[in-house]
């Protein structure tokens, strides 16, 4: 192989990866936008006329960030989407993605916690050089419920604890330890 030939490759490989890698980014930040209730960083990883089937009825992408959070805000304290497994196969600008979630969601009270494991199947479009949901669909198939009562033990007294907003840890720079949070 000439190097004409090997440059050619590596570029093809390198642009494989780092659109695996920005598909990945933005299925992981749509997640961090709905634990943080962070409307406008959600909506930023759906293309406007997209659409995500969360349950029985599609929600339009302009409307489904608000509606999510609306919905975790009036059934649970907190909601955190952990991501797993994931494959994507890419086909010029579309993207084919399935990724395993399981959703940890505290309840009003605090005292009891589901857990509820599922998978999102994402169409992806890159356009003008940039990776967004166009589809999604969810599935949920298994959950399980259980006592929480655990996070208001000594144990747990004076863990930081996440909050639904962008006074969460995640958004201060730099970390800085001891400094301000909230905490259980």
């Amino acid at each position: 192989m000439d190097v004409e030939s090997e440059l050619k490759e590596l570029r093809a490989t390198v642009q494989g990866l780092k659109d695996r890698q920005d598909i990945l980014d933005v299925i992981v930040r749509e997640s961090r936008g709905r634990d943080r209730h962070d409307t406008e960083l959600t909506a930023s990883c759906y293309w406007p006329e997209g659409a995500d089937e969360h349950g029985p009825v599609p929600f339009r992408a302009t409307e489904y960030p608000e509606l999510a959070n609306k919905g975790h805000a009036g059934a649970f304290s907190v909601n955190q989407h952990n991501l797993a497994n994931h494959i994507c196969e890419i086909d010029g600008d579309t993207a084919y993605c399935e990724t395993y979630v399981v959703g940890t969601l505290l309840s009003l009270d605090g005292l009891t916690c589901t857990f509820a494991a599922g998978r999102y199947m994402d169409q992806l479009e890159k356009r003008e050089g940039e990776w967004r949901i166009l589809w999604r669909r969810s599935t949920v198939e298994a959950a399980m419920q259980g006592d929480a009562s655990w996070l208001h033990t000594p144990p747990v007294k004076g863990f930081l604890k996440g909050t639904r907003d962008r006074n969460d840890l995640s958004y201060q720079r730099p970390y800085v330890i001891s400094g301000p949070g909230a905490r259980w």
